[in-house]
């Protein structure tokens, strides 16, 4: 009797601890938009060490690079485990517009690129963003079947792999140029100390560069959202015209 009472106990404890343990596993299941929150998180970070000394530079050149791979996993685990969502792209674009905002505008106050990068970001941003929300409004997105670009230009530009990587190494090689530039030559802790001022006329020229090209991109990208949102645009602002016609 002894023994059968032992057993069962033990059996309620295999099966506790197997309850447990699922629980455990249940809550450490990546998902995409988990990805998505924890690059937000890291990007946070590595700006915040941004101007702490040079080894904090150096830090956060290493979490911006960690930031970039966590935006190319979120979207891996989203097409690998079809766990691809209307709200999870949403909140993909909202990371990216954080991301790439904030990065800027700290570049911009402290004078290693111009005020009026950060202002296009962010106006080209809340500009498709407006277009987009139009879009899905109308039963559209901008990726898979069901998608708001109809030209096969546009879905070249905006949605495919290649556009989206080279998009992504851009900001990332930008954002560590300038991460890199900030430890090495600039401030009294900097790693190589003073340059001579032809060699940091050509950090600058290369940083000027670099940025504007991410810049141009960045605005190419937006041109087929610009074209092609126009319409949900205008068939909006018609539909309220009938409406106010009508009342």
């Amino acid at each position: 009797m002894l023994r059968v009472i032992h057993l069962a106990w033990q059996l309620r404890w295999l099966a506790w601890d197997s309850g447990r343990c699922q629980r455990v596993a249940t809550k450490l299941i990546w998902t995409p938009n988990k990805v998505t929150l924890l690059r937000v998180v890291v990007g946070f970070a590595a700006v915040c060490l941004f101007g702490r000394g040079a080894w904090a530079n150096l830090t956060a050149v290493a979490l911006t690079v960690a930031a970039i791979a966590l935006d190319a996993l979120d979207g891996h685990l989203a097409r690998k485990k079809k766990m691809a969502t209307a709200v999870g792209a949403q909140l993909d674009i909202l990371g990216d517009r954080m991301i790439e905002n904030v990065y800027f505008t700290y570049f911009a106050v402290v004078g290693m690129v111009s005020l009026w990068l950060p202002v296009l970001f962010f106006a080209r941003g809340a500009t498709t963003d407006f277009l987009r929300g139009l879009a899905m409004k109308a039963g559209h997105n901008h990726w898979g079947a069901n998608a708001m670009f109809e030209t096969w230009w546009g879905r070249t530009l905006v949605t495919s792999r290649w556009s989206r990587g080279l998009y992504a190494a851009l900001k990332c090689l930008c954002f560590c140029y300038l991460g890199l530039e900030l430890a090495l030559t600039r401030g009294p802790v900097a790693l190589v100390g003073a340059v001579a001022t032809d060699v940091h006329a050509m950090i600058r020229v290369g940083a000027h560069v670099l940025t504007w090209m991410t810049a141009a991109f960045c605005l190419l990208r937006g041109v087929p959202v610009l074209s092609e949102g126009w319409k949900y645009f205008a068939s909006s602002v018609g539909s309220q015209r009938k409406v106010k016609s009508a009342a």
